[in-house]
């Protein structure tokens, strides 16, 4: 069963992914060359007291950290610890905090100084899936018309879409139906409906779609350790324009680059 929320639901997912959202971009403006993973996952810890949440991560599966902390050719999933940011890098952010019983979930992948042209191509498209994916919420439409406008304007490019995980819903539980491929599936799929909260998040590959986990068990990394970019927003169904209850003017690769 796919949850459809009550207008007093959606009004506490508001309020959880505006939280989410500026959690994000604070940790993005935290990011400078020899922060180590350990002191942004700490950070997150101090702005999530300070905003009276928790996180949505923590535990999760046993998951160890609070946030979600990938760099260059990890995917998703890494845990802070002793690795130092360095200039040129590329850092995957992904945020879920729980307030008043509900999950606000989103990631941005953040470029540390300038990157290069091809990077940054991989960033842009990476974000424009995602918006393009989001230009088919719409009540009435089927599920798998999100997950082909993502693939399409991922492999228009070049680039590789990750199939091993995928985006999902979201509100009381971090993780509700449906699953949410960033890719087209074979069959019909689930009709969006009015009430809805998805958490669209496609994963893409500057090389090979292939990934690996590392022996951590958690963080994922490209088989061919070529660079991965990660971008996520909560979005709501509606009558009319998907809302995207995540959206934050400030984390994104157009306005980090350069």
């Amino acid at each position: 069963m796919i949850p459809i929320k009550t207008p007093q639901e959606i009004e506490k997912m508001r309020a959880s992914c505006r939280l989410a959202s500026a959690i994000l971009e604070h940790l993005s403006e935290a990011l400078c060359p020899g922060i180590t993973t350990r002191e942004v996952d700490q950070c997150a810890v101090k702005l999530m007291q300070e905003a009276g949440c928790r996180s949505a991560f923590l535990g999760y599966r046993r998951f160890p950290g609070h946030i979600c902390i990938s760099i260059n050719d990890e995917v998703v999933h890494g845990i802070g610890g002793a690795r130092r940011v360095q200039y040129g890098d590329i850092v995957k952010l992904d945020v879920g905090v729980i307030l008043d019983g509900f999950v606000g979930d989103t990631a941005a992948t953040i470029p540390i100084g300038v990157v290069s042209d091809d990077i940054q191509k991989l960033l842009t498209v990476t974000e424009d899936a995602l918006g393009k994916g989001i230009e088919k919420v719409r009540e009435g439409r089927r599920l798998n018309d999100v997950s082909a406008a993502i693939q399409d304007e991922v492999e228009s490019n070049g680039f590789s879409v990750v199939k091993e995980f995928v985006g999902h819903g979201v509100g009381r539980h971090l993780h509700e139906e449906p699953q949410i491929p960033n890719y087209r599936t074979a069959g019909p799929t689930v009709r969006l409906k009015a009430g809805m909260t998805l958490a669209i998040e496609p994963m893409v590959n500057m090389g090979s779609a292939a990934v690996k986990v590392l022996g951590d068990d958690w963080t994922v990394v490209t088989a061919d350790h070529a660079p991965s970019a990660h971008f996520e927003h909560t979005v709501l169904v509606t009558k009319g324009e998907p809302e995207i209850l995540t959206w934050r003017e400030k984390t994104s690769s157009k306005l980090k680059a350069g």
